[in-house]
């Protein structure tokens, strides 16, 4: 069992996704899930100094390998939740949201950067939980009882959160060494 779950959607974050795909491609099998089997479109956000939001264009296209219905979480030793828009739209598919409370009463490793955590959020996952997010999602956040923290990387159980792309290193590093604690922890 060494299948790590890596959600995808249109509008999510290029780096934020394809970082982690990656990486634990590296050590794992990651399987591409989404609402369908389908094509995504990936976006890339930059910051521009004379604009006061992030600024979005088109990025890569990515493939899904399963749909979220399809999933049986038993086969998957923790999840990705992706930064971008794509949350935003993700968090309403019950499919998704049962495989992420799944995760979490088996305290699986689930990865969470920048608008991943309005997923967990809608997930009722992160109740009393440390967290960190990007500053404008730090709402979403509280409102669903997290305790936000404004620092690069948070490690809450099984739980690592972080800010921006620019932070995936560390973010990485932490959830391959929970993926392969939690491999041994099942043998």
């Amino acid at each position: 069992m060494n299948k790590v779950l890596l959600v995808i959607g249109d509008g999510a974050e290029v780096v934020d996704t394809l970082v982690p795909y990656y990486r634990l491609s590296e050590d794992f099998e990651v399987v591409r899930a989404a609402p369908e089997k389908a094509l995504y479109h990936l976006v890339q956000h930059e910051h521009e100094a004379d604009w006061d939001i992030t600024v979005e264009s088109p990025g890569y296209k990515i493939e899904s390998d399963i749909a979220f219905r399809d999933i049986v979480p038993d086969e998957y030793i923790g999840i990705v939740l992706p930064g971008g828009r794509a949350p935003e739209f993700l968090r309403y598919d019950k499919h998704l949201l049962r495989i992420v409370k799944d995760c979490f009463a088996k305290k699986k490793p689930v990865a969470s950067i920048c608008h991943g955590i309005e997923i967990l959020a809608v997930a009722d996952c992160i109740r009393g939980v440390e967290v960190t997010t990007i500053p404008r999602c730090r709402f979403d956040a509280e409102v669903a009882g997290a305790i936000y923290l404004e620092q690069p990387l948070v490690v809450s159980g099984n739980l690592f959160c972080c800010r921006y792309k620019r932070e995936c290193a560390p973010w990485m590093k932490a959830f391959v060494a929970a993926l392969h604690d939690y491999q041994e922890f099942r043998k």
